[in-house]
C-alpha cells in the first residue's frame, strides 16, 4: 500500500483501492485476534512497569515496511 501511494501521489485514492482493501483486511484480522490482543497488552504492561520502576522511557523499535 505504501509503495503504491508513493508511486501514484494524489491519484492514490483511485489507483490504490485494491492495496488499501488488502491492508484493511490484514489489520482487521490482527485487531480481532484475542491472542494478539493479549500479547500486546502483556508487552504494554511490562513496559509500563519498567518505566514506573526506573523513570526511563524505553525507545520503541522502528518497524521497517516490507515493500
Amino acid at each position: 500500500f505504501t509503495k503504491c501511494c508513493q508511486e501514484t501521489g494524489l491519484l492514490m485514492v483511485v489507483k490504490c483501492r485494491q492495496e488499501n482493501t488488502a491492508l484493511k483486511d490484514c489489520l482487521v484480522g490482527y485487531y480481532s485476534d484475542p491472542l494478539f490482543h493479549e500479547e500486546c497488552k502483556t508487552e504494554y504492561l511490562k513496559q509500563r512497569e519498567e518505566y514506573r520502576a526506573t523513570g526511563i522511557k524505553k525507545k520503541r523499535k522502528k518497524i521497517s515496511s516490507n515493500v
